[in-house]
């Protein structure tokens, strides 16, 4: 009996662009998923490839597109930046607003503000739910679905690998917040490298603790660039291309059998 293969992919702003790098490899492997569970970043690169697209598509699609750099957003009166332009991206790309529609099954985690909880999304309105994942809470604005008001799924579940537990028999996860071991205080001026260290020191114990549940834990070292570097978008591929090649002989191992 054929084994089913799940990814999971971690939110970290324009660091998940070495998801991308990650993913372009495993596709070279011959590795293909059954199911994608993916928080912030990493639902973006995951309801893109869950359409069929192709890494490198996605990586030219991301970069003219996207919302992690704050300079091309447009701030609104009522202190938010707006998705709008996200939204429409996504909905040019892959067309049928449902889960249903999309080639690999995907899950994508949120943050319930109203019951303090994390939520995973897998069923009816997709683009809504992929928005709801990547909206940085204080950055943009949370979406409201039916008694929800959904944030970032980071703050509270950053490497959402529970939903493929039961479902998938080999787990590879790509990570890609590992953080420096130490900052100066020079690299920690500006609030965009305050709330970035802040929310990732917040999220990395939990994370940390979920590393024995994957069969491959992929690690890309990012910490030299934050959240919102997209201008370093094709570098942070290659890093994640590269790490993911590290682990190539193992990736092998495991799913050998398989196909």
């Amino acid at each position: 009996m054929t084994k089913k293969i799940g990814y999971v992919l971690s939110g970290g702003g324009a660091r998940g662009f070495a998801h991308l790098g990650v993913l372009k490899l495993l596709e070279e492997l011959g590795i293909k998923p059954y199911a994608i569970a993916g928080t912030s970043a990493g639902a973006l690169a995951g309801v893109l490839y869950a359409a069929g697209k192709s890494p490198d598509t996605i990586l030219q699609l991301m970069k003219k597109n996207s919302y992690f750099g704050w300079s091309s957003l447009l701030w609104r009166k009522e202190g938010f930046f707006s998705m709008k332009v996200m939204e429409k991206t996504l909905r040019n790309a892959i067309g049928k607003d449902d889960f249903n529609a999309l080639k690999i099954k995907l899950f994508v985690a949120a943050t319930d503000l109203v019951k303090g909880e994390s939520v995973v999304l897998s069923k009816g309105k997709l683009i809504e739910a992929v928005i709801a994942s990547a909206s940085i809470p204080v950055v943009f604005e949370p979406v409201v679905m039916g008694k929800k008001m959904l944030v970032d799924g980071g703050v509270l579940n950053n490497f959402p690998v529970e939903p493929l537990e039961k479902s998938c028999d080999i787990i590879i996860g790509s990570y890609v917040n590992k953080m420096a071991d130490e900052l100066n205080a020079h690299s920690l001026s500006g609030t965009k490298n305050i709330i970035d260290r802040c929310f990732h020191l917040a999220v990395s114990n939990s994370v940390y603790t979920k590393v024995n549940k994957c069969d491959v834990f992929i690690e890309s070292p990012l910490y030299m660039f934050d959240m919102y570097d997209v201008k370093q978008a094709d570098k942070i591929f290659e890093i994640g291309y590269n790490t993911a090649l590290k682990h190539r002989d193992k990736l092998i191992d495991l799913t050998k059998d398989m196909f």
